[in-house]
């Protein structure tokens, strides 16, 4: 706004403050002009490239800082209540986060199989339960003589997620955008899609929302979050299911936000279920 409409918006302000009525219609003839907001929004473009490192098995990682944020969903009526109450997290130390979804051609790699429904060596690898996830994860470490590799933690899936952003989603709350960003039912055409097609959230991660749910470690309860402030939370120690976050290529855009938990046996399989995964940072 240049600094001549600048000044003529105060003096129309000192104005109409007596005056409510001058008031409200100044608000809708100034379009940006906006006393409440339900989010951050933080732009996805960046010019400035977001580092990664690729490990032995050519898959790419990036470097997730420490940091706090708010997990969960503020009081609304339309969402569940296992994301409430919304409360602020500490992840106390930094870690690798995959860039992708694992691909079908890095678990083939290790696994010598491909369970997958919907085949190509990009498309994210699907229809793999937990127990098979946990041996594909041994094996990556076998094969490394390390322990580095595991599954992300629900609140660091979240913290990643979100990247910095408080609206629902890391580009913000409303469904506009939501094509540019995430496979869903509205434009994935009934299946899943090969990685890192759609916009990454600003830490550079791609179809942290949509394509196929993600795997987490932890357990599943419906009572995991409490008021206060919690540092690196791991979930219950044990439980019938475990955690699913992200939504899927066949998911409604309700289910496509940063917060929204799902939870299932981890002997199941669906193929629209896949996973990433976390190299610790050593």
């Amino acid at each position: 706004m240049r600094p001549s409409y600048k000044l003529l918006l105060i003096l129309l302000l000192m104005l109409a403050l007596p005056n409510l009525g001058y008031f409200s219609m100044l608000l809708v003839a100034v379009p940006d002009l906006s006393l409440f907001r339900s989010g951050k929004q933080v732009a996805t473009q960046t010019n400035q490239e977001i580092p990664a490192i690729r490990d032995a098995n050519g898959m790419e990682f990036i470097l997730i800082p420490a940091g706090r944020f708010l997990m969960g969903t503020p009081f609304a009526a339309d969402v569940s209540e296992d994301e409430m109450p919304q409360h602020e997290v500490i992840i106390s130390r930094p870690f690798y986060l995959g860039r992708y979804e694992v691909k079908q051609a890095e678990w083939e790699a290790v696994m010598r199989s491909n369970p997958s429904e919907f085949k190509g060596a990009d498309r994210p690898v699907e229809s793999v339960s937990w127990e098979e996830v946990r041996e594909f994860i041994g094996k990556l470490n076998e094969r490394a003589a390390t322990d580095l590799y595991r599954l992300p933690s629900e609140a660091e899936w979240e913290y990643a997620a979100r990247a910095g952003t408080t609206t629902s989603r890391y580009w913000g709350d409303g469904n506009e955008a939501l094509e540019q960003h995430a496979w869903f039912a509205g434009n994935a055409g009934k299946r899943s899609r090969p990685v890192g097609q759609l916009q990454a959230n600003p830490w550079g991660l791609y179809d942290m929302l949509g394509n196929v749910w993600e795997w987490c470690q932890d357990w599943y309860s419906p009572k995991s979050y409490s008021n206060g402030t919690v540092t690196d939370p791991r979930g219950p120690s044990d439980g019938a299911s475990r955690v699913l976050r992200g939504g899927g290529w066949n998911n409604y855009a309700s289910h496509i936000r940063a917060a929204y938990r799902f939870e299932l046996n981890p002997a199941h399989r669906r193929r629209n279920l896949g996973l990433r995964l976390v190299m610790e940072a050593r």
